[in-house]
């Protein structure tokens, strides 16, 4: 898959959100890399398919708007497409990975996304 097909990919995973869902997200944007860099203390053998930085809506209070930055969506294509042996599959990880890291910008955790079968 070409990195444009890739960016292709996720722009289909995130128009798959619900418009009801996709207009409560609020101040966040999208990436893409090719792969996670764990940070110091981190085992360097750690690879992530996406990750959340940011505050969650439900974290958020009344002052969190004055200046804040976008929360960051990251999904990471080498572990993705590591992971994959199909076309096929790989659209379907990189939906899941989209969904799995926009819930937790609605504050939903790991756990409650495993019980959901989003983890």
């Amino acid at each position: 898959m070409t990195p444009d097909d890739f960016e292709a990919a996720v722009d289909d995973a995130l128009n798959s959100i619900p418009a009801d869902l996709a207009k409560a997200m609020n101040n966040v944007a999208v990436f893409i890399e090719d792969e996670y860099v764990p940070g110091p203390g981190e085992d360097p053998a750690t690879e992530l398919l996406g990750l959340y930085d940011g505050t969650p809506l439900t974290e958020r209070d009344s002052w969190w708007g004055a200046g804040s930055l976008p929360d960051r969506i990251v999904i990471f294509s080498g572990p993705l497409t590591r992971m994959c042996g199909t076309r096929e599959e790989l659209v379907d990880e990189i939906r899941i990975t989209v969904i799995h890291e926009v819930a937790h910008h609605f504050g939903i955790d790991d756990a409650r996304l495993h019980e959901l079968g989003w983890g």
